[in-house]
């Protein structure tokens, strides 16, 4: 059996910056340390956390004052950030860089007078705070069957966005068709992450190659959910786990040439222990 191993399979820039900046808290011996809500989309590294004292709370009211607070990766509402800045939490912003420069560019539109049409996951935590920048109103979208359903007033004027990690080709697709209708009317702003498009384009190489393949990352990830699909999408057989204990070996064996990748949220030890587990099959 051949394994086929995505070389950007792995956390990306913004996971690893958060957990950096995570693990120096717990280095400098800092307590208590709370995170608001899942700092990453992985049970694995959520737990490998909460082992070593760091609490997650389900809301800002949960965080004393004087306690330090690290903002997730997805980033949060503006509201969030300045109730916990008044109430004397230590903060420490992990927000993706991606993500921040995200909720800046929607801020400098709609400031301007444009409502925002935002494609991307409604319940997300990015989507969330995404949306707290948007000052002139806002629509949130997951198709463009969805998005024909909305209202356009003539004279308005939009911008368009996106979930950092979105589908770019399905973004393309969607700017396209609302630039023929709306033309001038309408900005795109250009907030798909980089290191997503680049590991879902190599992704649909692999699978345009091989038999099968293997999606590694939590199930509650949006960006290894769409990994996943877009995979899926090729016609190639996708299995999306979380752990090594999850692959149904009997059946994979019959795979002669197997693709794996991971999302941005997974560690490289998930991937590598399915990788060796892979290369004993015959």
């Amino acid at each position: 059996m051949e394994v086929v191993v995505a070389e950007t399979a792995g956390f990306c820039m913004g996971v690893d910056m958060a957990l950096n900046k995570l693990d120096s808290l717990l280095e400098k011996g800092q307590q208590p340390i709370f995170i608001l809500g899942p700092i990453i989309h992985n049970p694995q590294v959520l737990e490998d956390y909460a082992k070593k004292g760091v609490i997650t709370a389900e809301s800002p009211g949960d965080i004393p004052a004087g306690a330090a607070a690290v903002i997730r990766a997805h980033g949060v509402p503006k509201e969030v950030e300045r109730d916990l800045e008044q109430r004397g939490v230590i903060l420490v912003d992990a927000t993706c860089p991606r993500v921040k420069r995200a909720q800046l560019l929607i801020e400098k539109q709609t400031r301007a007078g444009r409502k925002l049409l935002l494609y991307g996951e409604e319940s997300h935590p990015e989507v969330k705070g995404l949306l707290s920048y948007a000052h002139a109103g806002a629509f949130v979208f997951d198709s463009l069957e969805e998005l024909n359903t909305f209202p356009f007033e003539p004279g308005e004027k939009y911008c368009l966005a996106a979930q950092t990690t979105q589908d770019r080709n399905n973004f393309t697709s969607i700017a396209k068709d609302l630039l023929s209708r709306l033309d001038e009317r309408l900005t795109v702003l250009e907030t798909i992450c980089d290191a997503t498009k680049l590991r879902q384009e190599e992704a649909v190489s692999i699978a345009r190659k091989v038999d099968f393949m293997i999606v590694v990352g939590g199930y509650i990830s949006g960006n290894t959910r769409r990994l996943a699909q877009v995979v899926a999408a090729q016609d190639t057989p996708c299995l999306h786990v979380e752990t090594s204990q999850e692959l149904p070996l009997d059946n994979i064996k019959r795979y002669p040439t197997i693709g794996l990748t991971a999302g941005a949220s997974t560690p490289k030890k998930l991937v590598e222990a399915i990788y060796q587990i892979l290369s004993t099959l015959s």
